[in-house]
């Protein structure tokens, strides 16, 4: 099948999967005798792979290393299963991170009135405290050069 054939498949855009190859994330992809690509089975294998791979949010060169490991004729599993926990790892940070987040906002929701207008009316103080101090100190360099 050609690359557009391809692209509906898995559904990466044909530029992508020119990249993909490009950057060494699928093999060079074998050619009819007209130089359009050819694809079977085993690329969009391994097209899907990437895809998925992307999704999880693992990097081009984590994936790189990877499917690199993968081609090798010698067997590197372990390698192979730690690049998965070192995302895994990743993630679970980023989770944590909006996690935290969600909780931060949810609090702010849930105290909007009893919290959230009061802080801003606060806010709203300070700032006027600052314009004036920042004016009056303003007024006060002018003075000295009177």
């Amino acid at each position: 099948m050609n690359i557009k054939e391809a692209s509906e498949i898995t559904g990466v855009e044909a530029s992508t999967i020119r990249y993909y190859e490009q950057v060494g994330l699928i093999p060079a992809v074998d050619r009819k005798s007209s130089g359009v690509r050819d694809f079977d089975d085993f690329y969009i294998g391994r097209i899907n792979f990437v895809k998925n791979m992307r999704s999880a949010g693992m990097s081009v060169e984590a994936i790189k290393r990877y499917v690199d490991l993968v081609d090798d004729e010698a067997e590197h599993v372990e390698q192979q299963k730690a690049i998965l926990v070192e995302q895994i790892n990743i993630l679970t940070e980023k989770r944590d991170d909006l996690t935290a987040t969600l909780d931060y906002l949810q609090y702010k929701v849930e105290h909007f009135y009893d919290h959230m207008l009061n802080a801003e009316e606060q806010l709203k103080l300070l700032e006027k405290q600052h314009t004036l101090t920042k004016r009056n100190n303003k007024q006060g360099k002018w003075a000295d050069h009177l």
